[in-house]
């Protein structure tokens, strides 16, 4: 029905509801015998009062709401309306000399809520009947919900009003002891958490979600292993971080993810530390199009810095992210992007002429081990060379502030690309010895999602049908977000005084097997059943584990909980310098170059060995 067809619609059932009402007072007042004094009034009146109802309710809205969704707000609205008539009826009788008993005026107000209120109703109260009795062409689902409150209670509704959704609320479980054997909208409580295997075998479940929006992640990860033991498709609710205004529907319900199952719950961080060295300062990014690059600028234009400079050698990702930021933040930062690479010390020198920034942060690196092993001067000449171009142009140009995003792999590396990267926080720590800008690295393992991480590789396997593919059923690594490293690297800035290396709180190391394992069943897969997993050997330079600490780095916890700092290294620049002659006369041979790297890496880790001993001594 159209809308002005509808609202005509209603308008004429109410002039019909509040006429009627109003002579049925009359009889029920009078026993069924109205005096002829009150049927002339009657007869004089009906038309103005009903007039003067129906311009009352439209004024409340009764018109314009969406009647299908009615609930208890449009029964007060409904309530208020209906009210404020009433008393407008009884004012008029009192001044038009027309009044009519007060018991008539009670029995009208109770009768015409009673009526308009089933009028609105009735549109809910047919569905629910036609959903009851009559088959539904859309397959049902048996859910269960884990979570009996405000959230849950949405989703049982909502599901019970749409039933075309597809789903059948069947079961509740919660750990609130006093919900246990109470309903929700007509759906049981059976138990807590420990009921959850039993409820899916009894209810006949097919499906599972979470409705726990404001719990820990370290709850919702308990939740998540324990229906993992089922064979139900999993899927929840977003964090109440992610819901603006509170309100859920069935919409905004998803898989679960990767990150669901990491279980780290969200990071604290320390604002007005951050906005004293990020507000209104210029800013350049390495790297910034990049997987980590890319959410440090997000979460930099959060504290509004003056300027945000993109510097990436690769144009389409910062073209993209370039609109994305101006978007959301034209008016409040000036988004530059400067196309050009790490290794070109000229063009770094003009962009730093041109925009004076205040902070650095260091992302851009050749990240991919097994490449780097293949690739090994391309790796030196980009992870070494190139973060020493930007070194030295900071301290040219009195950078205050220098962040380089190091790795776990740069701890006793094995790979050329954890060498280099060992090599880049020398060059990062020996140079703060001998500058007034305060230089520092971020160390920390694998991020989800990031360019190269092994979750879109496996995710790819999966929708390809299999296999999956293993380096080695023993093989761990650390993990967390890319939102979670990007805050924790800024917020390490902020503590930053110079010549640090920062060591994030990486958590558990995780088995890449059970990643593999618990990515098959999100997928609604059984791991060596529907999706076989393979073992396909470690590859060039690849570690079983890895670590975050040198032993010669005695970590001391910092202001933040999440945040650690190593010793400073005791090696001198013009050491290190010495050691990038060495690489620079051994590009043209790569294996003479991999030696070399492998000399001077682990020459300087003894040096500091040494001094670490005799510091203990």
């Amino acid at each position: 029905m159209q809308p002005y067809r509808r609202k005509a619609a209603l308008i004429i059932a109410d002039t019909i509801i509040v006429s009627v009402c109003l002579y049925i007072s009359l009889l029920l007042r009078f026993e069924w015998q109205i005096p002829n004094h009150y049927y002339n009034i009657f007869i004089h009146s009906v038309i103005i009062i009903t007039f003067l109802k129906i311009s009352l309710f439209m004024i409340y809205g009764l018109y314009t709401s969406l009647w299908k969704y009615a609930s208890i707000d449009e029964l007060v609205q409904i309530f208020l309306a209906v009210s404020t008539a009433s008393f407008a009826e009884y004012i008029f009788g009192m001044i038009m000399k027309m009044q009519q008993p007060n018991s008539v005026y009670l029995i009208n107000a109770m009768l015409t809520l009673f009526l308009i209120g089933l009028s609105r109703m009735s549109y809910r109260l047919i569905r629910r009947v036609k959903h009851a009795y009559l088959p539904c062409q859309v397959k049902q689902k048996r859910v269960l919900i884990v979570g009996a409150g405000q959230a849950g209670s949405m989703v049982i509704k909502e599901m019970k009003e749409n039933p075309e959704l597809g789903y059948v609320p069947a079961a509740v479980v919660d750990d609130d002891r006093t919900k246990i054997r109470t309903s929700i909208h007509g759906v049981p409580v059976l138990g807590g958490r420990d009921k959850i295997l039993s409820a899916v075998i009894q209810k006949d479940i097919e499906e599972i979600i979470i409705a726990l929006p404001s719990a820990p992640k370290s709850e919702i990860r308990e939740m998540i292993e324990i229906c993992k033991k089922t064979k139900c498709k999993l899927k929840t609710l977003p964090g109440v971080y992610e819901l603006i205004d509170g309100k859920v529907s069935l919409k905004m319900i998803r898989d679960v993810n990767i990150e669901d199952l990491l279980g780290r719950d969200e990071v604290k961080l320390h604002t007005e530390q951050i906005a004293q060295y990020i507000k209104d300062e210029t800013i350049l990014i390495t790297g910034g199009g990049g997987s980590i690059g890319s959410e440090l600028c997000r979460q930099l234009a959060k504290f509004q810095p003056k300027t945000l400079i993109i510097y990436d050698i690769y144009e389409n990702n910062a073209y993209v992210l370039e609109h994305e930021l101006k978007n959301q933040y034209a008016h409040e930062i000036d988004i530059e992007v400067a196309i050009g690479s790490i290794r070109d010390k000229d063009r770094l020198r003009q962009v730093f002429s041109r925009h004076k920034p205040g902070v650095i942060f260091h992302a851009a690196a050749h990240k991919h081990v097994p490449l780097m092993e293949l690739n090994a001067t391309e790796a030196v000449k980009n992870n070494i060379f190139g973060t020493l171009n930007v070194v030295q142009v900071s301290d040219e140009y009195g950078v205050k502030k220098f962040v380089l995003i190091s790795t776990d792999k740069a701890v006793n590396p094995t790979n050329i690309m954890g060498a280099t990267k060992r090599f880049a926080e020398m060059i990062v720590q020996t140079m703060d010895k001998r500058s007034k800008t305060e230089f520092a690295a971020v160390r920390f393992g694998n991020v989800l999602g990031s360019n190269g991480s092994v979750i879109p590789l496996f995710k790819n396997q999966i929708a390809q049908g299999g296999p999956v593919t293993v380096t080695h059923p023993q093989i761990t690594r650390y993990f967390m977000t890319i939102p979670e490293a990007a805050q924790l690297v800024i917020q390490a800035g902020a503590i930053a005084k110079g010549g640090e290396i920062f060591i994030l709180d990486m958590g558990q190391s995780i088995k890449i097997l059970d990643l593999a394992r618990d990515l098959i069943r999100l997928s609604g897969f059984e791991p060596d059943k529907d999706i076989k997993i393979e073992f396909i050997g470690l590859r060039p330079g690849e570690k079983l584990y890895e670590e975050l600490m040198l032993k010669e780095e005695g970590v001391k916890s910092t202001s933040h909980e999440n945040i650690f700092v190593g010793k400073p290294l005791d090696l001198s620049f013009n050491e290190i310098m010495m050691g990038i002659r060495v690489l620079q006369n051994s590009l043209n041979s790569p294996e003479k170059l991999k030696q070399c790297m492998k000399t001077i890496v682990s020459t300087y880790a003894t040096a500091a060995d040494e001094v670490a001993a005799g510091d203990e001594r």
